[in-house]
Protein backbone atom coordinates (compact mmCIF):
# COMPACT_ATOMS: atom_id res chain seq x y z
CA UNK A 1 0.00 0.00 0.00
CA UNK A 2 0.96 3.78 -0.80
CA UNK A 3 0.65 6.28 2.12
CA UNK A 4 1.18 9.59 2.15
CA UNK A 5 1.11 11.91 5.71
CA UNK A 6 0.85 15.10 5.88
CA UNK A 7 3.38 15.52 3.08
CA UNK A 8 5.04 19.25 2.31
CA UNK A 9 6.99 19.87 -0.62
CA UNK A 10 9.11 22.97 -1.29
CA UNK A 11 10.97 24.04 -4.63
CA UNK A 12 14.89 25.36 -3.87
CA UNK A 13 14.02 25.56 -0.50
CA UNK A 14 11.32 28.34 -0.54
CA UNK A 15 8.68 27.28 -2.76
CA UNK A 16 5.80 25.65 -0.97
CA UNK A 17 3.84 23.97 -3.47
CA UNK A 18 1.94 20.91 -1.21
CA UNK A 19 0.61 21.37 2.03
CA UNK A 20 -0.24 18.62 4.57
CA UNK A 21 -1.36 16.23 1.48
CA UNK A 22 -2.48 12.69 2.62
CA UNK A 23 -3.85 10.20 0.62
CA UNK A 24 -3.35 6.18 0.11
CA UNK A 25 -3.56 3.87 -2.70
CA UNK A 26 -4.65 0.12 -1.92
CA UNK A 27 -2.97 -2.63 -3.05
CA UNK A 28 -4.75 -3.81 -6.27
CA UNK A 29 -6.46 -0.53 -6.51
CA UNK A 30 -7.42 2.50 -9.39
CA UNK A 31 -7.15 5.91 -7.27
CA UNK A 32 -7.97 9.21 -9.12
CA UNK A 33 -6.20 12.14 -7.72
CA UNK A 34 -8.36 15.04 -9.67
CA UNK A 35 -7.47 18.85 -9.95
CA UNK A 36 -6.66 21.90 -12.18
CA UNK A 37 -4.21 22.69 -13.73
CA UNK A 38 -1.22 23.89 -11.26
CA UNK A 39 -2.69 21.86 -8.23
CA UNK A 40 0.25 20.47 -7.02
CA UNK A 41 -1.10 16.92 -8.68
CA UNK A 42 2.08 16.43 -10.83
CA UNK A 43 4.28 17.20 -7.62
CA UNK A 44 2.70 14.50 -6.05
CA UNK A 45 3.87 11.86 -7.96
CA UNK A 46 7.31 13.04 -8.50
CA UNK A 47 7.22 13.21 -4.65
CA UNK A 48 6.42 9.65 -4.95
CA UNK A 49 8.79 8.67 -7.46
CA UNK A 50 11.66 10.06 -6.41
CA UNK A 51 11.75 12.64 -9.80
CA UNK A 52 11.66 15.53 -7.55
CA UNK A 53 15.18 15.71 -6.58
CA UNK A 54 15.88 16.55 -10.57
CA UNK A 55 14.11 19.85 -9.79
CA UNK A 56 15.51 21.16 -6.90
CA UNK A 57 12.27 20.20 -4.82
CA UNK A 58 12.31 18.01 -1.64
CA UNK A 59 9.45 16.30 0.58
CA UNK A 60 9.75 18.98 3.36
CA UNK A 61 7.47 17.36 5.90
CA UNK A 62 5.48 14.67 6.56
CA UNK A 63 6.39 10.98 5.21
CA UNK A 64 5.55 8.76 1.72
CA UNK A 65 5.65 5.23 2.68
CA UNK A 66 4.99 2.01 0.56
CA UNK A 67 4.74 -1.45 2.20
CA UNK A 68 5.43 0.00 5.27
CA UNK A 69 8.59 1.49 4.41
CA UNK A 70 9.68 5.07 3.72
CA UNK A 71 10.80 6.28 0.68
CA UNK A 72 11.06 10.05 0.65
CA UNK A 73 14.10 10.17 1.45
CA UNK A 74 15.75 7.43 -1.69
CA UNK A 75 16.40 8.73 -5.19
CA UNK A 76 14.47 7.66 -7.83
CA UNK A 77 16.63 4.63 -9.11
CA UNK A 78 16.32 3.57 -5.80
CA UNK A 79 12.36 3.68 -6.00
CA UNK A 80 11.88 2.16 -9.73
CA UNK A 81 13.20 -0.61 -8.07
CA UNK A 82 10.52 -1.50 -5.60
CA UNK A 83 8.27 -1.49 -8.09
CA UNK A 84 6.70 2.41 -8.52
CA UNK A 85 6.89 3.80 -11.72
CA UNK A 86 6.02 7.04 -13.55
CA UNK A 87 4.39 7.47 -16.96
CA UNK A 88 5.52 10.86 -17.17
CA UNK A 89 2.80 13.86 -18.14
CA UNK A 90 3.50 14.92 -22.11
CA UNK A 91 4.59 10.92 -23.12
CA UNK A 92 8.24 11.43 -23.08
CA UNK A 93 9.12 8.49 -25.78
CA UNK A 94 12.64 8.62 -26.85
CA UNK A 95 11.85 10.63 -30.44
CA UNK A 96 14.93 9.27 -32.14
CA UNK A 97 14.48 5.75 -31.42
CA UNK A 98 11.97 2.79 -32.61
CA UNK A 99 9.25 1.82 -30.85
CA UNK A 100 11.02 -1.41 -29.57
CA UNK A 101 13.83 0.33 -28.75
CA UNK A 102 11.88 2.46 -26.44
CA UNK A 103 10.06 -0.49 -25.33
CA UNK A 104 13.41 -2.48 -24.26
CA UNK A 105 14.31 0.52 -22.31
CA UNK A 106 12.02 0.31 -20.15
CA UNK A 107 12.53 -3.60 -19.64
CA UNK A 108 16.23 -2.78 -18.46
CA UNK A 109 15.97 -2.39 -14.89
CA UNK A 110 14.43 -5.56 -14.19
CA UNK A 111 17.85 -7.84 -13.20
CA UNK A 112 16.08 -10.96 -14.90
CA UNK A 113 13.83 -9.60 -17.36
CA UNK A 114 12.51 -12.07 -19.87
CA UNK A 115 12.97 -9.60 -23.24
CA UNK A 116 10.49 -11.32 -25.38
CA UNK A 117 8.02 -12.87 -23.55
CA UNK A 118 7.84 -9.21 -21.60
CA UNK A 119 7.79 -7.59 -25.34
CA UNK A 120 4.85 -9.80 -26.13
CA UNK A 121 2.84 -9.14 -22.79
CA UNK A 122 2.80 -5.57 -24.15
CA UNK A 123 2.03 -6.01 -27.69
CA UNK A 124 -0.81 -7.81 -26.56
CA UNK A 125 -1.72 -4.62 -24.91
CA UNK A 126 -1.09 -2.51 -27.36
CA UNK A 127 -1.36 -4.39 -31.15
CA UNK A 128 -0.66 -1.23 -32.83
CA UNK A 129 2.46 -0.80 -31.32
CA UNK A 130 3.38 -4.50 -32.41
CA UNK A 131 2.41 -3.36 -36.32
CA UNK A 132 4.96 0.00 -35.45
CA UNK A 133 7.86 -1.73 -33.65
CA UNK A 134 9.98 -0.28 -36.07
CA UNK A 135 8.90 2.96 -36.44
CA UNK A 136 10.82 6.13 -35.50
CA UNK A 137 8.99 6.95 -32.07
CA UNK A 138 9.02 10.80 -32.50
CA UNK A 139 6.81 10.72 -35.99
CA UNK A 140 4.05 8.43 -33.72
CA UNK A 141 0.24 10.20 -33.29
CA UNK A 142 -0.25 11.45 -30.08
CA UNK A 143 -2.42 8.38 -29.04
CA UNK A 144 0.47 5.99 -30.25
CA UNK A 145 3.34 8.00 -28.30
CA UNK A 146 1.16 7.59 -25.24
CA UNK A 147 0.86 3.76 -25.97
CA UNK A 148 4.17 3.95 -25.99
CA UNK A 149 5.01 5.25 -22.71
CA UNK A 150 2.60 3.09 -20.89
CA UNK A 151 3.89 0.36 -22.80
CA UNK A 152 7.62 1.28 -21.62
CA UNK A 153 6.17 1.57 -18.01
CA UNK A 154 4.90 -2.18 -18.23
CA UNK A 155 7.85 -3.58 -19.68
CA UNK A 156 9.00 -3.29 -16.14
CA UNK A 157 6.33 -4.83 -14.46
CA UNK A 158 5.13 -2.49 -11.95
CA UNK A 159 4.21 -3.15 -8.50
CA UNK A 160 2.30 0.74 -8.39
CA UNK A 161 2.17 2.57 -11.69
CA UNK A 162 1.65 6.55 -11.43
CA UNK A 163 -0.38 7.70 -14.36
CA UNK A 164 0.44 11.69 -15.24
CA UNK A 165 -2.35 12.94 -17.63
CA UNK A 166 -3.00 9.88 -19.79
CA UNK A 167 -5.86 11.48 -21.57
CA UNK A 168 -4.46 15.04 -22.28
CA UNK A 169 -4.49 16.23 -26.12
CA UNK A 170 -6.13 12.85 -27.09
CA UNK A 171 -9.50 12.26 -28.35
CA UNK A 172 -12.15 10.83 -26.98
CA UNK A 173 -12.22 7.64 -28.39
CA UNK A 174 -8.58 6.91 -27.85
CA UNK A 175 -8.64 7.78 -23.93
CA UNK A 176 -11.40 5.25 -23.87
CA UNK A 177 -9.73 2.72 -25.40
CA UNK A 178 -6.19 3.30 -22.79
CA UNK A 179 -8.82 3.69 -20.03
CA UNK A 180 -10.12 0.22 -21.06
CA UNK A 181 -6.34 -1.53 -21.05
CA UNK A 182 -5.56 0.25 -17.55
CA UNK A 183 -8.29 -1.45 -16.18
CA UNK A 184 -7.11 -5.07 -17.61
CA UNK A 185 -3.51 -4.49 -16.88
CA UNK A 186 -4.72 -3.77 -13.36
CA UNK A 187 -6.48 -6.92 -12.95
CA UNK A 188 -4.13 -9.53 -15.15
CA UNK A 189 -1.15 -7.66 -13.42
CA UNK A 190 -3.15 -7.78 -9.83
CA UNK A 191 -0.94 -4.21 -9.43
CA UNK A 192 -1.85 -0.73 -8.04
CA UNK A 193 -2.70 2.54 -10.29
CA UNK A 194 -2.64 6.01 -9.30
CA UNK A 195 -3.67 8.79 -11.72
CA UNK A 196 -3.90 11.93 -11.98
CA UNK A 197 -6.02 14.16 -14.02
CA UNK A 198 -7.69 17.25 -15.32
CA UNK A 199 -10.20 15.10 -17.59
CA UNK A 200 -12.99 14.06 -14.28
CA UNK A 201 -14.98 12.21 -16.27
CA UNK A 202 -12.75 9.63 -17.39
CA UNK A 203 -11.16 9.42 -14.12
CA UNK A 204 -13.85 8.64 -11.92
CA UNK A 205 -15.32 5.93 -14.15
CA UNK A 206 -11.73 3.90 -14.23
CA UNK A 207 -11.09 4.32 -10.11
CA UNK A 208 -12.78 3.14 -7.36
CA UNK A 209 -11.62 6.03 -4.90
CA UNK A 210 -10.61 9.23 -5.68
CA UNK A 211 -9.45 12.86 -4.04
CA UNK A 212 -9.62 16.30 -5.71
CA UNK A 213 -6.57 18.59 -4.95
CA UNK A 214 -6.88 22.57 -5.66
CA UNK A 215 -3.75 24.73 -4.43
CA UNK A 216 -1.68 21.88 -2.80
CA UNK A 217 -3.89 20.62 -0.28
CA UNK A 218 -6.43 17.85 -0.53
CA UNK A 219 -10.04 19.50 -0.72
CA UNK A 220 -12.09 16.19 -1.16
CA UNK A 221 -12.53 12.32 -1.40
CA UNK A 222 -14.50 9.40 -1.66
CA UNK A 223 -15.37 6.28 -3.76
CA UNK A 224 -15.27 7.41 -6.91
CA UNK A 225 -18.90 6.92 -7.81
CA UNK A 226 -19.84 8.82 -4.80
CA UNK A 227 -17.67 11.65 -5.94
CA UNK A 228 -19.49 11.63 -9.64
CA UNK A 229 -22.75 12.67 -7.68
CA UNK A 230 -21.40 15.17 -5.73
CA UNK A 231 -22.56 18.24 -6.79
CA UNK A 232 -19.68 20.41 -6.28
CA UNK A 233 -17.74 18.01 -8.78
CA UNK A 234 -20.78 18.25 -11.39
CA UNK A 235 -20.65 21.64 -10.95
CA UNK A 236 -16.49 22.71 -11.03
CA UNK A 237 -15.19 19.34 -13.13
CA UNK A 238 -18.38 17.78 -14.80
CA UNK A 239 -19.46 21.34 -15.87
CA UNK A 240 -22.94 20.26 -15.16
CA UNK A 241 -25.79 22.17 -13.23
CA UNK A 242 -28.17 20.91 -10.38
CA UNK A 243 -30.34 19.86 -13.46
CA UNK A 244 -27.38 17.54 -15.22
CA UNK A 245 -27.27 20.19 -18.02
CA UNK A 246 -24.02 21.37 -19.27
CA UNK A 247 -22.75 25.02 -17.51
CA UNK A 248 -21.12 27.61 -19.92
CA UNK A 249 -17.46 28.24 -18.99
CA UNK A 250 -18.67 31.90 -17.91
CA UNK A 251 -20.81 30.46 -15.54
CA UNK A 252 -18.50 28.04 -13.48
CA UNK A 253 -16.20 31.13 -13.54
CA UNK A 254 -18.64 32.59 -11.70
CA UNK A 255 -19.90 29.95 -9.17
CA UNK A 256 -16.27 29.05 -8.56
CA UNK A 257 -16.26 30.97 -5.30
CA UNK A 258 -18.63 29.22 -3.77
CA UNK A 259 -16.92 25.41 -3.98
CA UNK A 260 -18.22 24.37 -0.22
CA UNK A 261 -14.52 22.85 0.33
CA UNK A 262 -13.13 26.66 0.24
Amino acid sequence: MLRLNNVEVKYVGVILVLRGVSLEAADGSIVALLGSNGAGKTTTLKAISGLLHTELGEVTGGTIEYDGSRIDKLDAEQIAKRGIIQVMEGRQVLAHLSVEENLRLGGYILKNSNMKQDLDMVYGYFPKLKRLRNATSGYLSGGEQQMLAMGRAMMAHPKLMLLDEPSMGLAPLIVEEIYAIVKRFKVEEKNSILIVEQNARAALAVSEFSYVMENGRIVLDGPSSKLAENEDIKEFYLGLSKLGEKKSYREVKHYKRRKRWL
